[in-house]
């Protein structure tokens, strides 16, 4: 029997023991995994800048803080996610029990990334654990170190059998896809995603796909250019543009293309000096192997801002590139590097169309004053999620789900949305064994006269709350008329 085999049936075994229905029981891990990211910080840093080359005050602020935020949330939340949830009745059912029991799942596989190491392999763990579910945690090897430290550390803080850590490759990830999951989340890329739905497929297990795609960035002519592009540089170069969210390309009019190159170079000057290779918040490619794929996606393009590279250090400079066409070899893939194309448009309608002819993205950006052009492309386009004059920071709206549409995933996650995307909203109905002269029309012989019955108590929905609040209203009525009657005799 294989180690990924074993894993899986240690955590089966120990879900089937009920252990994780307790909610005191959830939270409890749910502070160990809070009290693992507090002690283990250096740890989690050094993992990954020796990854990345990402300084310490960027993982904190890219990877745990956000973890924090989740995990704190889901202790304080808990109880009212997990608590049954009253529904609409019909008139057949209005003195019934009706309502959703959310419920664990059972064992989740969760498939993490090596961009963000940390935040997107623990972010679904914290929804798995909140849901009750047994959780197989599977870090990326491609961010090897973060890997070690994840296998090394977090079994010192949660359940062993419940949520174990299992590391490898390519082989390691086959094996365990071969085993039976209740659910399995994975975080990356597209082509990837397809094998894990394929292999999900055969055991008919639910699958949440949080992959990327090429996310657009429109700037309208009419804005502040100044701001837009300093927003946009941020959101491109943050991890040295290994972000699955991050700016995939600029849409822009002609007229102000000079405009949007000189901004942006401007703002990664600010941002990382006039020497990104020596500046500790610019961090690196991951490997050479995505080192040489991000240089030959260059190919064919005119280099306005950056181009510079170094491939022992796996360094690539911040790169703005221009003349730009939908045909051109950095608009065929998503390119998860420290490249920005420009492509010219005739404005927000060609925009649109440019982008509605390509894969569903992850997010739309775009730049305006102009609310009803916002609000024009967020009717006339479809995408994961739209934000309109900021990048990224919609990933740290926990009430917001995350996920994205078409090629870009399926599935949402965050907050509340975690707890749901892991838990199985149970419908439960209960009836009292009386009333038998109203169920009696559902019974044989039909006639005209019990059907027309039926279809008023099966069609006629009832809000039981709104009804409570009327007979109460109905009763502050009626006592106010009495005191004031009282009152004037």
């Amino acid at each position: 029997m294989s180690r990924e085999q074993l894993a899986v049936q240690r955590a089966r075994k120990s879900f089937q023991t009920g252990n994780t229905k307790p909610l005191e029981y959830r939270i409890h891990q749910l502070n160990s995994l809070l009290r693992f990211i507090t002690e283990r910080r250096r740890d989690i840093a050094d993992a990954v800048k020796r990854d990345l080359g990402k300084s310490e005050h960027g993982t904190e602020l890219f990877e745990t803080l956000g973890l924090e935020g989740e995990i704190k949330l889901a202790i304080e939340k808990l109880a009212e996610w997990a608590a049954p949830r009253p529904v609409e009745k019909n008139l057949l059912t209005i003195s019934d029990e009706v309502y959703v029991q959310p419920e664990p799942l059972g064992v989740v596989l969760i498939i993490g990334a090596w961009n963000y190491p940390w935040a997107v392999t623990l972010q679904p763990l914290v929804g798995a654990i909140a849901a009750g579910n047994a959780a197989v945690i599977k870090p990326s090897e491609v961010s090897s170190h973060s890997a070690k430290a994840m296998e090394d550390l977090l079994p010192q803080y949660l359940d062993k059998d419940l949520y174990p850590v299992v590391t490898g490759g390519v082989a390691e990830t086959q094996e365990l896809l071969k085993q039976r999951f209740d659910h399995i989340f994975y975080t990356g890329s597209s082509t990837v995603g397809k094998l894990v739905m394929e292999a999900a497929a055969r055991h008919l297990t639910p699958v949440t796909l949080e992959l990327g795609g090429k996310s657009p960035c429109y700037i309208d002519k009419n804005c502040d250019i100044t701001v837009a592009c300093r927003r946009v540089t941020w959101g491109k170069f943050v991890n040295c543009g290994q972000t699955c969210i991050a700016p995939d390309y600029v849409l822009c009019e002609p007229s102000i293309q000079s405009r949007v190159v000189e901004e942006i170079k401007k703002n990664i000057k600010e941002f990382y000096t006039d020497n990104p290779k020596t500046f500790e918040d610019y961090g690196r490619i991951v490997n050479q192997r995505h080192f040489k794929r991000v240089m030959s996606l260059m190919e064919g393009s005119t280099v306005a801002v950056g181009g510079d590279s170094d491939e022992s250090q796996c360094y690539i400079a911040p790169t703005v590139l221009k003349d730009v066409t939908g045909e051109s070899k950095v608009m065929k893939e998503e390119i998860f590097g420290p490249l920005l194309p420009i492509i010219t448009v005739s404005g927000v309608d060609e925009a649109i169309q440019f982008i509605n002819e390509r894969e569903k993205p992850l997010v739309i950006y775009v730049f305006s004053h102009n609310k009803k052009l916002i609000k024009r492309v967020i009717a006339e386009t479809s995408s994961g999620a739209l934000l309109a004059n900021d990048c990224l920071v919609h990933f740290t709206v926990s009430a917001l789900p995350f996920g994205g549409v078409g090629n870009s995933g399926m599935g949402c996650y965050h907050g509340r949305h975690s707890f749901d995307q892991l838990s199985h909203l149970r419908s439960c109905l209960i009836k009292q064994l009386k009333m038998e002269g109203v169920n009696s029309m559902r019974y044989p012989p039909h006639t005209a006269k019990k059907l027309g019955w039926a279809r008023f108590l099966l069609l006629k929905q009832v809000n039981v709350c709104r009804l409570r609040r009327m007979a109460l209203l109905a009763m502050l009525a009626g006592l106010a008329a009495f005191v004031v009657q009282r009152f004037l005799r």
